[in-house]
């Protein structure tokens, strides 16, 4: 009997190993362009940083000088991505506080379908809306907070969604705990509910500014882009680091596209930290 069995086990064995094989050579292959994109951003990019790199405009830098920076793109992605997150964190955790301590019915179904919808929607969609609507409807303009508008459309279902999944992990005997005592849902959900996801809620919203922080799209049509920096985004247009690589990128001087590889390294290298922060706060939320 036992020589019988040898050889489907030896089958099973085999079989197994060329799987891990296949699996192990499917994870390398996918990682190359990975590998790929970020070596050369860096071999491309690294030569062009410095602190005047970091610290000095595009204002008044002809199209043949060496000089002139990102510091009005970087106070622009920051504003923009700070204007976003103002609009977007409340909105994105009060959907999922009521999809998931409330909703119980059609209404609830249709806020889930249209997050749903709202995750899938091309980043382009977004910014013709606010343009439409902020830009020409109202006269607004191009501006920071047109932008940063255009980003929230984006980040909130991302929000919603990741924070109505830490929301579903928190135990119910927690819930029902605070019911025993008296204290009324709406003090359970602030005082027992929210505290306990709330890590988990903070790498979501730390995942969606990492995700909203390279959309190029939405700001061609809301912010527009300027060479000199802007400090105020409710008036006049205003840069951002996607913005400032497409536009350099696009040039026709070699000096331009040098510009658009450091900004592209210091987009990279500002989205890696977010990732980073996001996965250690995983994992201590994993070890508590």
């Amino acid at each position: 009997m036992a020589t019988s069995l040898s050889p489907p086990r030896a089958r099973r064995m085999w079989v197994n190993r060329a799987a891990t094989v296949a699996m192990a050579a499917g994870a390398v292959i996918a990682l190359i362009p990975l590998v790929g994109v970020i070596v050369y951003t860096v071999g491309k990019g690294l030569s062009v940083i410095d602190w005047s790199f970091l610290s000095t405009t595009l204002r008044g830098v002809g199209p043949l000088d060496t000089n002139g920076g990102i510091y009005h793109a970087i106070v622009g992605t920051i504003e923009q991505v700070l204007i976003a997150s103002i609009i977007a964190v409340p909105l994105g955790i009060l959907a999922a506080v009521y999809t998931v301590e409330y909703g119980r019915g059609t209404l609830a179904a249709a806020v889930r379908f249209f997050i749903d919808v709202m995750t899938g929607i091309p980043s382009i969609v977004a910014g013709l809306f606010i343009f439409s609507f902020w830009v020409l409807a109202l006269h607004q303009g191009f501006s920071g907070f047109a932008a940063g508008m255009s980003l929230a459309v984006l980040m909130l279902p991302v929000v919603a969604r990741a924070s109505e999944e830490m929301l579903k992990l928190v135990p119910d005997e927690l819930r029902e705990a605070s019911y025993a005592l008296g204290v009324p849902k709406w003090r359970t959900i602030l005082s027992v509910v929210l505290p306990v996801a709330s890590a988990g809620i903070t790498t979501g919203v730390i995942l969606a500014v990492a995700r909203v922080t390279g959309e190029t799209a939405p700001l061609l049509l809301t912010a527009f882009g300027f060479d000199s920096v802007n400090y105020n985004p409710l008036h006049g247009p205003q840069s951002a680091l996607p913005l400032f690589v497409y536009q350099q990128a696009t040039s026709a001087f070699k000096v331009a596209v040098d510009r658009a590889w450091g900004a592209a390294l210091v987009l990279i290298l500002f989205v890696v930290v977010l990732s980073v922060v996001a996965r250690l706060l995983t994992r201590r939320n994993r070890l508590a």
